[in-house]
């Protein structure tokens, strides 16, 4: 093989970007090249970027080799540290970044409002951790929109283009196409141009693997549009305790739902197209052949490519069984319980994205959750986090009950072992550092491991599997784990433990062609986000994700009238405000009492008024109720500080809870952690309340309830006083007057079962899905999962029917 300077008589093309200069060079036999600094070489008729400046080809440098070959010579190129700066994920990015908040950043020493920059230029910030610390996982926050985000990616792929090996950046994203403003637990985000689809339930209540690989096909084809290629989801918990803070975001508590919604939505994301269109398998007619930008289809790994984006699922083993519902995020609910011994359904999604039936084989990374996995019984009926079992450093020996990126069973030999995942392992944001002093503060989350410094909790994880570390943006913790484990088991293994890290990390680089051309044209950005076949797939999504669970009919001999859809009769309607009561939010930072207008006028064909008395309905947007379960004024009085989540509105007395909790042990509480006895208030009690004054004030006149369901909520309050009765989970607000209007008919079923009253709920155990009592109301149909109403009555067909057992 000889190495040549490029000279073919094809002339290289120029993206069209002023912003930075990206010179394209297209070949017939291959992948186009896009570079800003670095070389380009020609060997044996091909084309390559000579991102070592050896005037050589290097086995990393080759696009005909398989990414995992590439990956491994990189690795062993890499100083250690950048090894660690790949270990990194770096804090949230906001594009432009104003200057303020937690993730201020500053341009050439100055504010955004004073740099007279560009909306798109690196921050400082950006360029020394890119420079300096050799981050190459950025996680990119507000985006000003399409075209910005574009520049922005070039500008620092060039800036990354021109460091030793040229190694690209490898920007991922939370979750940031929900139709609904951002609620609950999970960090979602947007971009303004984005198409805008149901949160996590409502894609369950559609029932439809199929349309869930369209939504990721889609929503794969704006990532890359915006410079995303690893997306931090999708979230495949279970959600089988209905009081848990991030069940919104799942999809529900069947887990045969949940493992074929796993499968469509990893081969969506991950999986480019092969054909010169660009149209993905999933997007058929969504847009037409030939509305979309050509893709580069990876030569040596089949199903990947320029359209593909990594899946991270998350939370290994399981993160739907806290205790009480309380969630790992706070001190308060580290622990994850199995009370019904239902360890082995909880894995169910996960084996799904291990083996995909398409090209890409698996999803490309796995996310540990914070919980402490309380007594968790092993396939093969070992139990963990109960003081027996097997040391960190694989001895024998008592273990500390330690969260699941710090135990070695659930990591190593469940996860990398019994499973044979070869993919990342990424540990959620921010468990290495010191614990927060206050257990209920959103502080870090090092459970089961406090006694150990910040070193020892990187070496720790890193000997049981772990590549990566959310949130964490300081290499030197890692720098010197990797130390302590020369001084352990000899600079041999520790080079080649990072070398495997490292080389798990770069597979997804090469995969999705980012070191052939990882730059954008901006303008090409902005036809395919959020473009209008996107746009009309994402309304269609949100349209039939609506459940209508009550529909108030009249009959007589000859016809069947209903309360829905509204008829011409109705014209005027009557939409009262919201009152929601001070109460923690997800940072823990207070969120004083407030009024809400829940009316979004520019999409209603209704005219509001202001009086009851003049409108011909009443339309009550309403949520479920919102709760908190850890009191500082309880502790302080004497108390644990403990209360029970509630799913009802008017005030809950938990009598029925248990008398002891099932798990318990932290520093910064003593004794148990039962709520028994107890009581809880809903934040939005008053939603109850405008319920029944429009039922007094309507009369006769219908009374509709919208209720934005984050959790099941326990309707028997509220149920009797609504003529009908219609369930979001997230979506636009012309979607539900769409269907109040009768521009379509209802087609959503419950992904979740609504349970009789709070004492079934406390019956029940966290890991099971279906063992407590569905409400049935007064019409007597029962809310259960897979219920829903169309214009005819209760829906029965091949999607409730394919989902009814387990």
């Amino acid at each position: 093989m000889t190495t040549e300077p490029a000279s073919r008589p094809d002339s290289p093309a120029a993206t069209g970007d002023a912003a930075t200069p990206v010179t394209l060079h297209p070949q017939p036999d291959g992948p186009t090249l896009g570079v800003t600094s670095a070389p380009v070489i020609e060997v044996d008729g091909h084309l390559f970027k000579d991102l070592a400046r050896t005037g050589k080809l290097l086995p990393y440098e080759d696009w005909r080799l398989p990414a995992a070959e590439r990956a491994a010579d990189l690795a062993s190129r890499l100083s250690l540290e950048a090894i660690a700066g790949l270990m990194l994920y770096s804090p949230h990015q906001p594009v432009p970044n104003p200057g303020t908040g937690p993730f201020a950043g500053t341009y050439g020493g100055r504010a955004y409002s004073e740099a007279g920059v560009p909306a798109w230029a690196l921050t400082d910030q950006q360029r020394t951790m890119l420079t300096v610390d050799h981050v190459r996982h950025v996680l990119a926050f507000t985006l000003q929109d399409a075209q910005t985000a574009a520049r922005w990616n070039n500008a620092m792929q060039a800036l990354a283009e021109a460091e030793p090996m040229g190694v690209p950046v490898n920007t991922s994203s939370d979750p940031r196409n929900g139709a609904a403003v951002a609620s609950g637990a999970e960090f979602a985000t947007s971009a303004a141009d984005v198409s805008r689809w149901p949160e996590g339930l409502g894609m369950a209540a559609l029932f439809d693997p199929a349309r869930v690989r369209q939504y990721a096909a889609i929503i794969s084809r704006e990532y890359r549009a915006l410079g995303i290629t690893t997306a931090l989801g999708p979230q495949i918990d279970i959600a089988t305790d209905p009081r848990w803070m991030r069940l919104q975001d799942t999809w529900g508590p069947h887990a045969g739902l949940a493992a074929d919604y796993t499968r469509a939505y990893c081969e969506g994301m991950q999986t480019t197209p092969g054909n010169e269109a660009g149209t993905a398998v999933g997007l058929t007619g969504t847009p037409a052949d030939g509305e979309l930008p050509p893709v580069a289809v990876a030569v040596a790994d089949p199903g990947w490519g320029s359209a593909s984006v990594s899946t991270m699922v998350k939370h290994w083993p399981g993160g739907g069984t806290g205790e009480g519902g309380r969630d790992a995020h706070y001190g308060f609910g580290k622990f994850a319980v199995y009370p019904g011994g239902n360890e082995a359904e909880h894995l169910r999604p996960f084996e799904a994205a291990f083996h995909l039936a398409g090209p890409t084989g698996s999803a490309g990374a796995v996310m540990p959750y914070y919980t402490i996995s309380w007594h968790y019984r092993t396939a093969d009926g070992q139990v963990l986090n109960c003081g027996e079992g097997i040391d960190a450093d694989g001895g024998s020996g008592p273990v500390p009950p330690r969260a699941n990126a710090y135990h070695r069973g659930i990591v190593h030999d469940m996860l990398r072992e019994r499973y044979g995942f070869d993919g990342v392992v990424c540990t959620d944001w921010g468990i290495t550092a010191d614990p927060d002093p206050e257990i209920d503060h959103f502080g870090q989350r090092c459970y089961g491991v406090e006694d150990m410094d910040v070193v020892d909790r990187h070496l720790l994880a890193i000997d049981n599997g772990v590549d990566q570390f959310g949130g964490n943006s300081e290499a030197a913790p890692i720098i010197e784990a990797y130390r302590r484990l020369v001084e352990r088991d000899g600079q041999a293994a520790a080079r080649a433990r990072f070398e495997a890290s490292a080389a798990r990390l770069l597979r997804v680089f090469f995969r999705a062609g980012l070191f052939e051309n990882p730059y954008l044209d901006p303008g090409a950005s902005a036809a395919v986000v959020g473009c209008e076949p996107f746009t009309t797939a994402a309304r269609a999504a949100q349209r039939d994700s609506l459940v209508m669970l009550k529909n108030r009919c009249v009959r007589d001999d000859s016809s069947r009238e209903c309360v829905l859809p509204f008829g011409p009769q109705v014209r005027r309607i009557w939409v009262p405000n919201r009152r929601i009561e001070a109460q923690p939010g997800f940072m823990r930072g207070g969120e004083p009492a407030h009024d809400v207008d829940p009316f979004v006028s520019a999409t209603c064909p209704y005219v509001r008024v202001a009086d009851p008395r003049e409108a011909d309905a009443a339309v009550v947007f309403i949520e479920s109720p919102l709760s908190d379960p850890y009191s500082t004024t309880d502790r302080e009085a004497g108390g644990n500080g403990y209360l029970p989540l509630t799913l009802q509105y008017r005030p809950y007395t938990a009598t029925t809870a248990r008398a002891r909790s099932l798990a318990a042990g932290d520093f910064r509480e003593t004794g148990d952690r039962t709520y028994r006895g107890k009581t809880n208030r809903a934040a939005n009690e008053s939603d109850l309340d405008a319920v029944i004054a429009a039922r007094k004030s309507m009369g006769d006149r219908p009374v509709v309830v919208v209720v934005r369901m984050h959790n099941p909520a326990v309707l028997a309050e509220l149920e009797p006083y609504a003529d009908a009765i219609i369930v979001e989970f997230g979506v636009q607000q012309e979607a539900v007057w769409q269907l109040l209007a009768g521009d379509f008919e209802p087609s959503g079923l419950l992904p979740v079962t609504l349970p009789a009253s709070m004492e079934a709920v406390e019956q029940h155990c966290e890991d099971l899905p279906f063992d407590y009592a569905a409400y049935t109301d007064s019409t007597g149909h029962v809310y259960a999962f897979g219920y829903g109403l169309n214009w005819s009555g209760v829906i029965d067909d091949e999607r409730n029917r394919r989902y009814r057992s387990r």
